[in-house]
């Protein structure tokens, strides 16, 4: 999602927010009260909204493959203050023994705008669809020659959002927001297809999870750090989205997740902790980069709130994929006076390593290994 802050200096630039407070963020699981806190995806869900001001709005595609490929493809769509759209193309290939067939791809996209059913995406050399019954994204693209993507992605368990549009409003008037943050999950699907990386053609088969996401402001002054989980097993799936945002409104702590298992979504989730058990200090910019993560998820079943559900993530994730300084595209003197004016620096820490998972459902518990994509993110 950050992408879109290496776009220019108007989308991430100006001093800092006023202090609102905590009552000027009404955050997605606000207001549950004790309810079923997630709904089933719609068609609605699932549209772009292609909003006429500063917005980012992005699909993403998390692969896990057979062959131990960590794959992701995004499209990008962003508005700078309603007078300028841009849409990019990313995608990234990795595998740990085999940097001929590693790969990250970001491409500018011409001709690009979304359907008339405003759910497929089209650009020169691009195409995203979505099938009638929702279950279905074809995605084929050659905006890049060392990444040209032809893959279907298949929904097993149900989507979820949280809430009943799964939106966090900013602002202190719930009904008219001035800035907002949406995210919709599928957490279980399959993939199959093939990419072709720097000339080597990759057989792709194996789990998926796919987000949603829209981001109605500017970056930094939604959020101050993230934490994303991915975790995908023989059966198991765990997903986890955390945001704190920045003290202007209260350094407001909100986490959404899910477990799956098989076909079925076992419980969506609000009253999760993603935890940083051991840091080290990078000696370039101070952020606490993680060594050691404990992820853990608390929740009910869909269709029974009595059938408590707990999952335990606890690992070492010595493997670091790559470390993205978000604003190195943007000159050097651009990127001091935005770092000392509004305190922005950020920085992905994107990590790729296996992991045990361990899930009580009710009276049954499981505990299986799979693999494990994370990332954090600092930004101010």
């Amino acid at each position: 999602m950050l992408k879109w802050m290496q776009s220019g200096l108007s989308a991430v630039a100006g001093t800092a927010e006023p202090i609102y407070g905590p009552e000027a963020i009404h955050s997605v699981v606000d207001g549950l009260n004790g309810a079923k806190p997630f709904s089933a995806v719609t068609k609605e869900d699932l549209e772009w909204r292609n909003l006429p001001f500063t917005n980012v709005e992005t699909q993403t595609f998390y692969l896990c493959t057979d062959s131990g490929h960590i794959c992701f493809v995004q499209v990008i769509l962003s508005n700078v203050a309603g007078l300028h759209t841009t849409s990019q193309f990313t995608c990234r290939i990795y595998h740990p023994d085999k940097p001929e067939e590693s790969v990250w791809t970001s491409t500018h996209l011409t001709n690009f705008a979304v359907g008339p059913d405003n759910t497929s995406f089209k650009a020169d050399k691009l195409s995203i669809d979505l099938s009638e019954d929702l279950t279905t994204y074809k995605i084929d693209s050659s905006v890049n020659d060392k990444s040209v993507v032809n893959i279907t992605i298949v929904r097993e368990a149900s989507g979820f959002k949280i809430g009943r549009d799964g939106m966090t409003r900013y602002g202190t008037d719930y009904e008219k927001p001035w800035g907002s943050m949406r995210h919709i999950f599928w957490p279980r699907a399959k993939v199959e297809g093939t990419i072709v990386v720097n000339g080597h053609p990759l057989e792709i088969s194996g789990r998926a999870m796919y987000v949603m996401a829209l981001q109605g402001m500017k970056p930094h002054h939604a959020a101050a750090r993230w934490n994303f989980v991915n975790f995908q097993g023989a059966t198991i799936s765990g997903v986890m989205m955390e945001f704190t945002t920045p003290p202007s409104y209260g350094s407001k702590v909100v986490n959404v997740g899910a477990i799956a298992r098989n076909d079925k979504l076992l419980s969506a989730t609000v009253d999760n902790t993603a935890v940083h058990t051991k840091t080290k200090s990078d000696d370039e910019n101070g952020w606490p980069e993680p060594l050691e993560v404990k992820f853990e998820w608390k929740g009910t079943s869909p269709d029974d709130a009595a059938t408590h559900l707990d999952a335990l993530l606890e690992t070492a994730i010595p493997n670091l994929v790559e470390r993205v300084d978000v604003m190195s595209e943007i000159p050097a003197f651009v990127k001091k006076v935005v770092a000392g004016v509004a305190g922005t620096k950020p920085y992905i820490y994107q990590y790729s390593n296996p992991a045990t998972i361990t899930v009580k459902f009710g009276d049954e518990e499981y505990t299986e290994a799979g693999h494990l994509y994370s990332e954090a993110t600092f930004i101010s």
